[in-house]
């Protein structure tokens, strides 16, 4: 694996590129969490119409980004762009051609000013996290400074993240653009569900070096590497592959409403044991090497 270390670079780099090139491009299709819009809540007495019925009916009706969230056992919460009162009166009464029991208990505007706050706050947290994650594994890792400094090794595992994310958000850029998925609040919880997912990940392997590097000092950096990914890419494979089975199964058979969040844990939780495998390791082999060259 560590061996052929550049035909991984070479594969991420290319993902890695033309995620950035669709985002200089296109940027994300944010939903109305982040850019503002309108919201409907509905009660229906009796005979509740499921989240397709409901969207099947308004499909004709002049709105886009519509966002249908179930609340209680007998409500929705609609959200879509911003409307005309008349949209909204037309959009009530084709509700009330589905289940005339329908009763609307509150129309609101969402501004884009609480967008703007998400958007700081969702900055703010993932910056706290890599902080934290530095901080925690240069610490963890203080012990073991041959024959790279432990602060290394958290900045390293920083790289796959910035890579892990950099890659569902190319792909995200690229399906809203041709597919119009939207980045709600959900895809942002599944963004720090990644950091965390692949850093665990990368952290098992590394810690395992650490243990092959007291073991073993009289060894080749390069070596002690390769024994120690060899050591671990079973436990991490199927431990993502048991994680991926759930994850396709909420997909295929969940709800609509959750599919984007799944989605991007799917690509998330695979790109991360694929960085914590072929990129996290070889660039311990690289940074190395660079050092002895210098």
């Amino acid at each position: 694996m560590i061996k052929k270390r550049n035909i991984f670079f070479i594969f991420s780099g290319a993902l890695l590129l033309l995620g950035i090139l669709s985002l200089s491009v296109w940027g994300l299709n944010f939903g109305i969490e982040f850019t503002g819009g309108s919201l409907l809540e509905v009660k229906f007495a009796e005979d509740l119409p499921t989240t397709s019925e409901i969207r099947d009916i308004l499909a004709e009706e002049d709105i886009s980004s519509l966002v249908i969230q179930p609340t209680g056992d007998d409500s929705y919460i609609l959200r879509f762009q911003e409307i005309e009162e008349a949209t909204h009166q037309q959009v009530f009464s084709r509700l009330q051609e589905l289940n005339e029991n329908v009763e609307e208990k509150r129309f609101d505007a969402i501004g884009p000013v609480i967008g703007e706050e998400l958007k700081k706050r969702t900055l703010w947290a993932i910056i706290i996290s890599l902080i934290a994650i530095v901080s925690y594994i240069a610490w963890a890792f203080r012990k073991v400074s041959w024959p790279i400094a432990s602060w290394k090794y958290g900045l390293i595992a920083i790289i796959t993240l910035f890579h892990d994310l950099l890659i569902v958000l190319g792909i995200f850029s690229i399906l809203g653009r041709f597919f119009n998925i939207e980045i709600g609040v959900p895809f942002v919880a599944a963004l720090m569900t990644i950091l965390g997912y692949s850093v665990n990940d990368t952290i098992v392997i590394f810690d395992r070096v650490r243990e092959n590097l007291i073991k073993a000092k009289n060894e080749h950096f390069e070596d002690i590497i390769q024994h120690s990914v060899s050591q671990s890419y079973i436990r991490s494979i199927n431990t993502s592959l048991t994680t991926l089975v759930v994850l396709g199964s909420i997909f295929f058979f969940g709800g609509e409403t959750i599919k984007d969040f799944i989605l991007a844990l799917i690509i998330g939780v695979s790109f991360g044991t694929y960085s914590s495998l072929f990129i996290a390791s070889p660039l311990l082999v690289v940074w190395e090497n660079l050092r002895h060259r210098r």
